[in-house]
């Protein structure tokens, strides 16, 4: 909605015509345990990649979860492009998935590889 009301100000007040940019804008579904996506998904980046494509898959006991002893999960793949290992897309289900898509988001935006998000 920011990203919207800016390029529409743009647009009518500014002088600049600026269409909202809709490419990795998180989605999610926020149920019990919720569950977020941004990015392309494996099958549109097996459709739209120029090579070969790696899916790396985590499961995982969120830290916050370690000192309570709970036992909830959470699930995470990134679909990553084999040749330059940029992100291209990522999901993950579990707690706090959507806002930790938000700022995976603006890093997958920019161009951050693999090799940036897990070191």
């Amino acid at each position: 909605a920011l990203m919207e009301g800016t390029s529409f100000s743009k647009t009518v007040f500014g002088g600049q015509p600026t269409k909202p940019d809709y490419n990795y804008v998180p989605c999610a579904v926020f149920c019990v345990p919720p569950l977020s996506v941004v990015g392309f998904s494996e099958q549109q980046a097996i459709d739209q990649a120029k090579g070969d494509i790696l899916i790396f898959t985590s499961t995982f006991n969120p830290m916050k979860n370690t000192i309570s002893g709970r036992q909830e999960k959470s699930i995470m793949k990134l679909v990553v492009d084999a040749e330059t290992d940029k992100v291209l897309g990522a999901s993950m289900c579990g707690p706090d998935a959507p806002e930790i898509m938000q700022g995976l988001a603006i890093a997958i935006k920019c161009g951050a590889t693999k090799a940036q998000l897990t070191t």
